[in-house]
């Protein structure tokens, strides 16, 4: 019993690992931005284009389903761009009317679909506890290629634009990984707890990541509650802990 729950944890915190790799590097420059509602506006539209791609007939988890959440997600990005050029002031509410949109499209494009409740709930909470090894391997080599883009140029080298962009490739990858409520929580709440911090920022946002998701999938197993949904809450225990610290443990170091 304890190696079949090992095969599945192990695989899915090596998911929770992949996602908090980019998400937490890119949810500082959100929270710096003032954009704090983008990430889970993408990923609804990301969310979005996953459905369409089903409601076509491609096999989940393939080639087109992946394309078609990656065209919608940086379309999305692109639009956003735009706005924060011309409309800056009121950004925010663009935003949130971004992700209004792309959520009840979703409910639209599956209201005739016997099966598009149990649908809509996996794209929000996700299914990482069956996370396989193929999709492993591809977010991994998306996660190397955003952290080496992100690392390599940085945030203002990579402008607007590539900011944007960027964005759009990483939640695309975590959104069918992990789930829209975690998406957000991997940005956020390791940005949030850690923004205190004088010094090491970045290992403190991936600790409070890492532990996160490690008691959640520990809680999960052990109380078979859904698996997403408990992650975002011990996440964000973790995240209250951290921000206490921040202001005694974390500031004198």
């Amino acid at each position: 019993m304890a190696n079949l729950e090992l095969s599945i944890v192990l695989p899915a915190f090596l998911a929770g690992l992949l996602v908090i790799a980019t998400h937490v590097p890119l949810g500082m420059q959100v929270l710096a931005r003032g954009i704090v509602f983008i990430d889970i506006a993408i990923a609804q539209i990301a969310g979005a284009g996953v459905v369409a791609a089903d409601m076509l007939g491609f096999e989940p988890q393939g080639l087109a389903v992946q394309l078609s959440a990656l065209a919608a997600a940086l379309a999305g990005a692109l639009f956003l761009t735009w706005t924060e050029k011309r409309w800056p002031q009121v950004q925010e509410a663009i935003i949130g009317t971004v992700f209004v949109l792309a959520a009840t499209v979703q409910i639209l494009l599956l209201a005739g679909n016997p099966h598009g409740g149990e649908h809509l709930k996996d794209l929000l909470v996700g299914q990482i506890l069956w996370v396989g090894p193929a999709q492993l391997i591809v977010v991994g080599v998306i996660t190397a290629v955003i952290c080496a883009v992100w690392f390599g140029f940085g945030e203002k080298r990579l402008g607007r634009l590539g900011f944007y962009a960027l964005f759009g490739l990483a939640v695309t990858a975590s959104v069918q990984t992990v789930g829209v409520y975690l998406v957000f929580s991997s940005l956020i709440i390791p940005a949030l707890a850690t923004r205190g911090a004088r010094s090491w920022r970045l290992p403190k946002a991936y600790l409070v990541g890492a532990l996160g998701y490690a008691a959640g999938l520990l809680v999960s197993v052990w109380t078979d509650l859904p698996t997403g949904a408990v992650i975002v809450w011990t996440m964000a225990a973790v995240g209250i802990v951290a921000g206490f610290l921040n202001g005694t443990v974390w500031r004198s170091t």
